[in-house]
This record gives structure tokens, C-alpha cells and sequence, in this order.
């Protein structure tokens, strides 16, 4: 094929895969095709980070509106139905279940802030440390709610969701130094200026989703 017909036929391919041109017989739009439109998939990003945001404002209601958002982040990238209105059957299907995950999220999260604050007040003997502890614990807490976030169905529930976190560790124990990059990204951001909690919120769901993704790749290319 001459390297005209080669540039044509990538060009067939992309438009193809974007749905803006015919698909011909036997196309293969690849395990994401959802992915390929960039600037869509940027714009989701920010749609779901601004739905997360509203959902929760409630702060209990944090785990089921990432866990809603990383589901239609997973339509998306899938090319499969991803209509707003599936992330609110979501929600609605998990937010009373969502509590029992909630709460002792917020609780938790609440007492490692109380103690970040203190120690830097130097009104606790050994601050340094405490503050230390405090913020690795933050993070360990944020990944295991993203973590959970993402294992987590209307199927199976946040009990089961909540177990496969230590397996899901233990799997991919790169994968979830990405996912904790993503939790200190929206920490750093939100504590600079509160309205990037959005964009950054979205760019975490759409780590939780991209991670897995990431390690089936490589296990394609090592096979």
C-alpha cells in the first residue's frame, strides 16, 4: 500500500472509531473506543466531576457519588449506553447502603484532620510525627474509598465491594500508588483553590477506571 492509502486508512480508522465515519467489514474499535475521542472523553470528565461535587456536598454521600461516577466513566470509555440519567439509577440503587461506608469515612477522615491541624499548631508533643501519621493516613482512607468506589455494583453491594479492596492491593500494588497520586492530586488542588475539586475529582474516577486497564495491557503484551 502506498503511503497515501496507509494515511487514508488511518483516517478511515479514526473516524470510524469516533463514530463520525462508516465502519467496513471486520473493524476492530479496540477495548476502549470511548477513549479515542479526547476531547469528549475531557468533557465527560468534567461533567461527572461536577455531578460528584453536587452528590457529595452531603460529605456522607462521597463513596456512592465517585463509585456512580466511575461507572459511567466505565460506559464511556466503553462506548456503551452512558446516559446522565444510568449515574442517577446508580445513586439511587446504593446511597442508603452507601452510609454504612459513608459515615465512618467522613468520621475517620474528620479525627486524622483534627490531628493534621493540631500537630501543626505545635500544641502536641511530637507533632511532627502525629502529622505525618495524619496525612498517610488521609491517603491510605481515600484510596481505600476509591478502591471500593470501584469495585462496587448495585449487584453486589459496598459489603463486597469493601473486601475485594485488600485483593485489589495485593493485585496491583503499582496500580494503587496511581490511585493515591489521584487522591493527593485532588487533595493538593481543593486545598489551592476549592472549585478545582471538581475537574480533580472527575481525573480521580477516571484513574480508578484507566488503572485496570493499564495493568490488562500489560499482561496482553507479556502473553
Amino acid at each position: 500500500m502506498s503511503a497515501a492509502g496507509r494515511r487514508e486508512a488511518r483516517a478511515a480508522a479514526r473516524e470510524a472509531r469516533s463514530g463520525a465515519g462508516p465502519v467496513g467489514a471486520g473493524f476492530d474499535p479496540g477495548p476502549h473506543p470511548g477513549a479515542t475521542a479526547k476531547f469528549g472523553l475531557f468533557g465527560e470528565v468534567l461533567a461527572i466531576g461536577l455531578l460528584i461535587t453536587i452528590v457529595s456536598l452531603g460529605v456522607v454521600t462521597l463513596p456512592i457519588a465517585v463509585a456512580a461516577g466511575i461507572r459511567h466513566l466505565r460506559r464511556f470509555v466503553a462506548a456503551s449506553d452512558s446516559r446522565v440519567g444510568l449515574f442517577w439509577a446508580d445513586l439511587r440503587a446504593g446511597i442508603l447502603p452507601s452510609l454504612l461506608v459513608g459515615v465512618p469515612a467522613a468520621l475517620i477522615a474528620a479525627v486524622l484532620t483534627v490531628d493534621v491541624l493540631l500537630a501543626r499548631s505545635g500544641m502536641l508533643p511530637g507533632g511532627e510525627i502525629v502529622g505525618v501519621v495524619g496525612w498517610a493516613g488521609l491517603v491510605v482512607l481515600s484510596v481505600g474509598v476509591l478502591m471500593a468506589a470501584g469495585a462496587w455494583s448495585p449487584s453486589t453491594g459496598w459489603p463486597a465491594a469493601v473486601r475485594s479492596v485488600p485483593g485489589l492491593l495485593r493485585a496491583d500494588a503499582v496500580g494503587a500508588l496511581y490511585v493515591a497520586a489521584a487522591a493527593v492530586f485532588v487533595g493538593v488542588v481543593t486545598w489551592a483553590l476549592a472549585p478545582l475539586f471538581i475537574p480533580a475529582v472527575g481525573c480521580a474516577a477516571l484513574a480508578v477506571v484507566g488503572v485496570p486497564a493499564r495493568r490488562r495491557r500489560g499482561q496482553t503484551r507479556a502473553e
